[in-house]
């Protein structure tokens, strides 16, 4: 990704806040009026059999970048591929009706969008949202003493990959209803705490999304391995082998890191796993109340690790 993103022009404009130099989940831009629209845009392939479902974890996963960034959303538009020939387009109303819901939960109205005939089906959504310009969470701006929270499970795509190969069970089911709940309630208890960086948690992994934020910061995080919060049966389906394509990809998109003795290399894998709309990363003041105030919203707040000056290493996992 960094050698694809050197390649796009360095354009100067006075208004863009957040560009693409630390691959930030959205982009800001300054409006006339003093506030800051963001934008974002993301689109998935199915990961499960139920249209409706499938489109409600689209939308989650679209609108999460906005979240990430400390906004609130305002509008969306939809991007599907879907077959003109072999599927019902009654199938993709259902993916489009199910990811309409899902937004509006957090009150994003779909305006319009897009479909194309592909024999691949994708959907997903470009979203907009507001912040106040002094109140970006970016995912460059980790400070040394910062603890870092995670709010929702990691080990989407392993169980995932074993759910196609026909392996489900109550926890498959549980990873599907993690994957369709919206950020929007973590990024609300969190308006006006102590963030100073924040990043939701996607196709790197846990492992690759941490190591950027360290990058971006010129940091080090150090992460307790164990402290992690996985998904029931991710551990099992890593050990039965179940993998996806995208966690050595994303073992390699992490370097440099080091691991620590004692650190089981099963658990390694599934930090690195990657995941569709996952939690948000938090880098946030030791002394704030990031945690009780997630915890009173329901949210999961999982204390994972620490933000150190840069010893080398962008990720140390202990």
């Amino acid at each position: 990704m960094a050698q694809v993103l050197s390649r796009l022009p360095r354009l100067a404009f006075g208004d863009v806040l957040v560009g693409s130099e630390t691959s930030d989940d959205a982009g800001a831009v300054r409006l006339p009026d003093g506030s800051a629209l963001l934008a974002t845009v993301d689109f998935i392939t199915p990961l499960c059999d139920d249209a409706a479902t499938f489109g409600r974890i689209a939308a989650a996963n679209a609108a999460s970048d906005i979240f990430a960034m400390g906004g609130r959303g305002i509008a969306a538009l939809s991007v599907a591929c879907f077959p003109s020939k072999g599927w019902p387009m009654e199938m993709l109303g259902e993916m489009l009706r199910g990811g309409a819901e899902k937004l509006a939960e957090a009150g994003i109205p779909v305006i319009g969008g897009h479909t194309v005939d592909d024999p691949e089906m994708k959907i997903g959504y470009a979203v907009l949202g507001l912040v106040h310009p002094d109140r970006i969470w970016r995912n460059s701006t980790a400070r040394p003493g910062d603890f870092l929270l995670l709010t929702k499970r990691i080990g989407t795509g392993i169980v995932a990959a074993a759910a196609r190969a026909g392996r489900k069970g109550a926890w498959w089911d549980a990873a599907l209803v993690q994957m369709a709940e919206l950020n929007a309630a973590a990024a609300t208890a969190l308006s006006g705490a102590s963030v100073h960086a924040a990043t939701d948690v996607t196709g790197f992994g846990l492992a690759g999304h941490a190591a950027e934020m360290a990058r971006g910061a010129g940091v080090t995080l150090r992460i307790d391995a164990r402290a992690v919060p996985l998904l029931d049966g991710a551990l099992q389906m890593q050990r039965e082998g179940f993998a996806t394509r995208g966690r050595d990809t994303n073992r390699a998109y992490a370097q440099p890191w080091r691991i620590e003795d004692g650190v089981p290399a099963d658990i390694v894998d599934v930090l690195a796993d990657p995941q569709t709309s996952g939690g948000l990363l938090i880098a946030a003041d030791p002394a704030s109340d990031c945690a009780s105030r997630l915890r009173t919203a329901g949210c999961l707040a999982a204390e994972i690790g620490r933000v150190e000056p840069h010893s080398g290493a962008d990720l140390i996992l202990a």
